[in-house]
């Protein structure tokens, strides 16, 4: 399939991005485990500030709610009426807004990781470019022998 449309000099692209994912799994599960705490614990602070009067009529539904406002989707069908209430979500809107990061920091620093190559300074005798890996033995440019350092 790479074939056929052309992308298969993207191919190693791809599979620096599925290391990276495969190593960020656990640190992103534990993410998600967190974030899925803090809404499930705001969801019934939610549920026990407002009430059925202002339309947080279950713990689940509060924990709805909590997750629309961290995920900052905010739909806007139940919403805090008490002064409160308000106060937690607000509370809730920037914790969502620091939480945004948090993967795709964890994320970055791991392509970083991966992409990171030991590269060498020494210049090739024969054309004099320079950027070669450490292991090299050609150069990249010209494909002239390079100096092994004895």
């Amino acid at each position: 399939m790479f074939r056929v449309l052309k992308l298969a000099r993207y191919l190693e692209e791809a599979k620096a991005l599925s290391r990276a994912l495969r190593a960020t799994r656990p640190k992103i599960a534990v993410f998600l485990l967190t974030v899925l705490t803090l809404a499930l614990i705001m969801g019934a602070i939610m549920y026990l500030i407002e009430g059925e009067e202002n339309g947080f009529t279950s713990i689940p539904r509060g924990v709805y709610w909590a997750i629309v406002t961290i995920t900052t989707v905010g739909y806007g069908d139940i919403a805090p009426h008490t002064v409160l209430g308000q106060a937690v979500a607000a509370i809730a809107m920037i914790l969502g807004y620091s939480l945004i990061i948090i993967p795709t920091g964890i994320f970055a620093m791991e392509m970083v990781r991966i992409s990171q190559r030991e590269i060498s300074t020494e210049a090739c005798p024969a054309c004099g470019g320079e950027g070669h890996e450490t292991d090299a033995a050609f150069c990249k440019h010209c494909g002239a022998a390079l100096d092994s350092p004895d």
